[in-house]
């Protein structure tokens, strides 16, 4: 992101959103302080605060530090044409979704079996994951068949000044009001996940495996907060702008 975003000045009243998409620099803060940028975004910061272990001031501090530091070519998503952005939720986070999955419920199954008579928590979360990935997997196929091609054709009659035949949902407001729903859900689920782990907090008692698993697990829900960001908060939004510029 540019200087001037990266330079926002920020108050307990600015919506969380807002802040999310002034740069990955400040995406972070929040991640760390396990505010939700992302199904929450609309929340003002200090009403994101309520439900976290720090206060907007101690987070506005943060993003005080970070004003000053720019990300060396971070792309403004604001800026990028809709088919760039669909592709590169494929390319980066579908694709992660994809290979992820299969790849930490085996991590999970072989963790259980050494672990799971001491820790009673690893069977719940290995369900939990099993809901996650089902879903998310679900929700991707939906994304990549109806709706990313809708954007994407909406965005090329606009650019051709042409017509584009009426969509069966009627409206891109439908589809992406389901997959907001959907992201709601699979961020509740990865919550509860990050809650029955202590916070990814690995126990003394265990093998590297264990912390490989937590640290897999940790890395799933960061991927999932950038990439329903990324849709929440500036895919759908110029959708929705850019199919009411046509109408």
């Amino acid at each position: 992101m540019g200087d001037m975003e990266a330079a926002m000045p920020f108050t307990a009243e600015t919506k969380v959103s807002d802040i999310a998409l002034s740069g990955s620099q400040n995406r972070q803060v929040l991640e760390q302080a396990k505010v939700d940028f992302c199904c929450g975004g609309g929340q003002s910061l200090h009403q994101a605060c309520a439900h976290s272990g720090v206060t907007a001031g101690e987070i506005l501090s943060r993003l005080r530090e970070n004003a000053a530091c720019v990300v060396p070519g971070e792309e403004n998503w604001q800026a990028a044409p809709l088919a760039e952005i669909t592709r590169h939720i494929r390319e980066k986070h579908h694709r992660y979704v994809r290979q992820a999955v299969p790849r930490v419920y085996a991590l999970l199954e072989k963790v259980i079996a050494a672990h799971g008579a001491n820790h009673t928590e690893l069977a719940p979360i290995a369900v939990l994951f099993q809901e996650v990935g089902r879903e998310m997997i679900q929700h991707m196929q939906k994304e990549e068949q109806i709706l990313f091609p809708y954007i994407d054709a909406l965005e090329r009659a606009a650019d051709e000044n042409a017509p584009i035949e009426p969509p069966f949902f009627q409206s891109v407001r439908n589809p992406i009001a389901a997959m907001m729903k959907e992201h709601d859900a699979a961020g509740a689920l990865v919550k509860q996940i990050r809650g029955l782990s202590g916070g990814y907090l690995v126990p003394e008692d265990v093998c590297a495996s264990y912390a490989a698993l937590y640290k897999e697990l940790k890395e799933f829900e960061a991927d999932l907060h950038e990439h329903v960001h990324l849709e929440n908060n500036v895919l759908f939004p110029r959708a929705v702008e850019l199919e009411s510029a046509a109408a």
